[in-house]
């Protein structure tokens, strides 16, 4: 946890690389199909251990919609976390007819730590990523959970037949959508800054589940409801190239060894000694020379980090209005 609160604090990179005209933010790349997950990642914590497919919901019901939001790890460290407003997000549902209450969330298949820093395998030149993330739908709603440290509070009411729609959308958004991205790179901490890369993970999901149901003509409540995002702060990001130009046979050695250097301080560590020292090495790497390695979209970028450098914020985003008359609710 410590190792990811000091993260913006990483190799030592020079050379001349050009970089083209891009859009910003960088756009999330959406692909054709998930692949199979390598049997070297594995998870502490079970992913989605008690999911099923989503219901078919009669077009009558009357199905309330929950904001659903407590502190990551919620489970383990209680409310630690939530004083630093480091929050996950999902969605709950209660059908009127059956009485069965739902829960949707989006989360790391392997944990936060394996998809924001990657492995460094023996024989491997390229560092080895465990990064998916995806859906979960299962049914109940752990109201103590959420509750508790958290927030349960009712957002909007849908039709069965505009739940059913969302059903469809998330099978699609899943199927494409399948590398968590941990950080917000931007250009700076003013209200309105250039935002170089968006982050893709639980809160993401949960606000474009919100603007699907909105577009469906789902009527959301006037109440507040604030988003962690751990952001970074870098000039313009430098492309760097992704795997094969990089590592592959014909790549640039002297740069991939410099990412493998930056990533090495982010290892799992054995004893407090070896913790300190590697945090010395991010700090000097990261502050002190201005340096980071991204990974985005299964490639390479060079951040010339600027101050502050590292900051979570707990950031209100309203919640959405609808494009389309309501499906009978």
């Amino acid at each position: 946890l410590l190792l990811l609160l000091v993260a913006a604090w990483g190799p030592c990179f020079s050379g001349a690389f050009r970089t083209p005209q891009r859009q910003w933010p960088v756009p999330y790349r959406r692909f054709d199909y998930r692949p199979k997950t390598d049997p070297y990642c594995q998870a502490r914590y079970t992913f989605c251990p008690t999911g099923s497919a989503i219901p078919l919901m009669k077009e009558e019901d009357v199905i309330e919609v929950y904001r659903l939001q407590a502190p990551v790890w919620e489970f383990k460290y209680g409310d630690l976390l939530g004083h630093l407003k480091i929050m996950h997000d999902a969605v709950g549902f209660k059908s009127s007819l059956t009485g069965k209450n739902f829960t949707m969330e989006w989360y790391e298949l392997f944990q936060l730590g394996n998809c924001t820093f990657p492995h460094l395998r023996p024989g491997m030149d390229a560092p080895f990523w465990c990064n998916q993330g995806a859906a979960c739908f299962y049914e109940g709603i752990d109201d103590e959970h959420w509750k508790e440290n958290g927030t349960l509070v009712l957002v909007t009411t849908i039709s069965g037949t505009m739940f059913n729609e969302m059903a469809k959308w998330v099978k699609h958004d899943n199927e494409t959508g399948i590398y968590y991205e941990t950080w917000t790179v931007q250009a700076s901490p003013d209200n309105q800054p250039i935002v170089w890369f968006d982050s893709y993970e639980c809160s993401k999901f949960v606000l474009r589940t919100y603007q699907k149901l909105a577009d469906l003509g789902a009527v959301f409540k006037k109440i507040q409801t604030n988003y962690t995002s751990i952001i970074l702060f870098s000039g313009e990001p430098v492309y760097l190239g992704n795997e094969t130009s990089i590592f592959g046979p014909l790549g640039n050695k002297t740069l991939a060894a410099a990412i493998r250097d930056f990533y090495y301080p982010f290892k799992p560590h054995r004893t407090v000694r070896e913790f300190f020292v590697d945090l010395v090495k991010i700090i000097d790497r990261v502050i002190l020379k201005h340096q980071f390695y991204l990974f985005y979209n299964l490639e390479y970028w060079f951040l010339p980090m600027k101050f502050p450098y590292l900051k979570i914020i707990y950031e209100e985003v309203p919640l959405p209005t609808g494009s389309k008359t309501s499906f009978g609710v």
